[in-house]
């Protein structure tokens, strides 16, 4: 396991020339963070498994492994193939058929922190990240309390 630093005092606001992509190792980096995140999603959220494609039950499909790497990759400022092969992210609209109450955001969420610790992120990218994720999990819940 590789731990990824950030220099100087912890700090980090990513740039076009130092996007969270690049810390993260590019696209390898960003899709063993994906792995990382089914796999701890798999281990100990069952609930939050429950409602992604699986392949066989229990396990996350590939498809759906890959949608977001791909997603990541251009989330996190990397190439832009979602965009072109996607289109917009929708985010909203895509997660609209489940209902994201605040149980399955933190359970996200948790699942999400285990495949950074994991992948030894940590200083200004991983406080950078951990905010971003926050944000963004709060953003698709969509069921009130």
């Amino acid at each position: 396991m590789t731990t990824l630093r950030t220099p100087g005092d912890g700090s980090y606001a990513p740039s076009a020339d130092d996007p969270p992509y690049l810390r993260l190792g590019g696209v390898d980096g960003v899709k063993a963070l994906v792995e990382a995140f089914y796999d701890a999603m798999e281990a100990h959220e069952p609930e939050l498994t429950a409602v992604h494609r699986c392949d066989p039950p229990g396990k996350v499909s590939r498809e759906s492994r890959d949608h977001f790497a791909s997603f990541l990759v251009y989330w996190l400022g990397g190439p832009q193939q979602y965009l072109e092969t996607r289109g917009h992210p929708r985010l909203r609209m895509r997660h609209g058929r489940v209902a994201v109450t605040v149980a399955m955001r933190d359970a996200w969420l948790r699942s999400m922190q285990r495949a950074l610790d994991g992948r030894g992120v940590e200083g200004g990218v991983r406080a950078y990240l951990d905010g971003r994720f926050a944000e963004v999990a709060d953003f698709l819940r969509n069921v009130e309390g």
